[in-house]
């Protein structure tokens, strides 16, 4: 059985807002791809949206989904950052930061209000943007002669490689992804190239 090697996520950023009761609850999905970017996004949100109450998030990364945070910043537990990581669930999507932002409207909604009030926004933010399934790639470095070029360019052209790097001088470099379920069928066919090595990167 081939390993499932695609995954879902958005294509570009996403807004919404929702009103309960005097509160404003704006919503944001926005495209990530680690950590590093979670944290810009959020600095940036928590300038621009400084005198807001509360900026409530969720995010997951990577592929296999196994990065994942949630966080209530200051609502009561399991209100803000769960029903907005449940959405994430509900469509499946990946490398992904939805952030809410409240600004309390001086009437308290309950527990239950909040929960439908993080939930909605969640909703409202990825469904304004567009889902996109993507694949799961593996990235090599293979090295070759200039003698061999012929025989590594025919295939590449004929995997449809997308090349990230290269190098024509000899000894010759070239960097490339092709898809996880593609990917030992195409190895294998560039080591039967005469003095080629192949270096697996790693999976994006």
């Amino acid at each position: 059985m081939l390993f499932d090697d695609t995954y879902k996520t958005i294509e570009h950023q996403g807004e919404g807002l929702f009103k309960d009761r005097s509160s404003r609850f704006i919503s944001l999905a926005i495209p990530v791809t680690n950590e590093e970017e979670v944290k810009q996004h959020l600095n940036s949100l928590r300038k621009k949206y400084h005198d807001a109450r509360h900026h409530c998030y969720a995010y997951r990364l990577g592929f296999d989904k196994s990065v994942f945070r949630i966080n209530d910043d200051g609502e009561p537990s399991g209100t803000a950052g769960k029903p907005i990581f449940g959405q994430m669930l509900s469509f499946d999507v990946t490398n992904i930061l939805i952030v809410v932002i409240r600004y309390f409207g001086g009437i308290k909604l309950g527990v239950s209000g909040l929960i439908n009030a993080y939930k909605t926004a969640a909703f409202q933010a990825i469904t304004s943007t567009k889902i996109i399934t993507k694949t799961v790639n593996d990235i090599y470095d293979i090295r070759f002669d200039y003698i061999t070029m012929n025989e590594v360019m025919k295939i590449i052209k004929e995997e449809s490689l997308d090349l990230l790097a290269h190098n024509y001088e000899s000894p010759c470099t070239i960097r490339f992804s092709v898809r996880k379920n593609d990917s030992l069928r195409v190895s294998d066919k560039l080591m039967k190239i005469n003095n080629l090595t192949i270096t697996f990167i790693k999976t994006a």
